[in-house]
């Protein structure tokens, strides 16, 4: 038995398999493709494409991201 979903990466479709292990429970191998199925993003680009966001607003947003990042990589160095 797997677990089948598809995906759109990169401008082509990917196939998640899961297989699942004969006696293996069920609950495991949905935690492994909910895992998976997180890493390929999908969920996040769907939720950003509901809204559009002018490039410079994004530009704005990634640059205070990364300042607040180094801050606190700053702090722990201290």
């Amino acid at each position: 038995m797997c677990i089948f979903a598809a995906t759109k990466r990169g401008g082509y479709e990917t196939m998640l398999i899961i297989p699942v292990k004969d006696g293996e429970n069920i609950d495991r191998a949905l935690k492994r493709f909910k895992r998976k199925f997180d890493r390929t993003g999908k969920m996040r680009e769907l939720r950003a494409r509901q809204q559009f966001t002018k490039p410079s607003v994004a530009n704005r947003a990634a640059k205070i991201k990364a300042a607040y990042v180094q801050g606190l990589r700053d702090a722990e160095n201290i």
